[in-house]
């Protein structure tokens, strides 16, 4: 779609690549999201299983950090997975308030069953793009990113 209004080159060209952005992070979600609950898990929840079945033991402060989730929904989903045995949480003796998380066995199981599936999805959706192209957009996303968190 078109507008008819315009605000000059340089804002124009922006306005048009943020609705590209929004719009193309928007389907990739949807479509990730559609993939983790047929395996029974919220996104949350599978994002949790990833990062401790790649990184290992994670305080809930690191993990709520490396998922970008508030404390209390941190403190939910780890709830969640707990009930289903697929995490352990585990309080240090030096320090008691702090928490370190794990995964049980259960829930390694779950995170090889389910990650590497996962991934190929992901790949699939994103083959539209040539390696290079999603290497340079991959480059250029970064440079945006960290450019804005680092003026604000």
């Amino acid at each position: 779609m078109k507008t008819t209004k315009k605000y000059g080159k340089k804002i124009d060209l922006a306005l048009s690549l943020w609705v590209k952005l929004t719009r193309a992070y928007t389907v990739v979600q949807q479509k990730a999201a559609e993939d983790i609950r047929k395996k029974g898990l919220t996104v949350p929840q599978f994002a949790v299983l990833e990062c401790l079945g790649h990184l290992g033991e994670l305080s809930i402060g690191e993990l709520t950090k490396k998922q970008l989730v508030t404390g209390g929904n941190m403190t939910l989903v780890l709830d969640n997975l707990e009930k289903e045995g697929l995490i352990k949480r585990k309080r240090l003796e030096e320090n008691r308030r702090m928490v370190k998380v794990s995964l049980t066995e259960k829930g390694k199981q779950k995170f090889y069953k389910y990650f590497l599936p996962h991934a190929q999805f992901i790949s699939q959706l994103l083959s539209v793009l040539s390696q290079n192209e999603q290497e340079k957009l991959a480059n250029l996303l970064k440079k945006l990113g960290k450019s804005i968190q680092k003026n604000n």
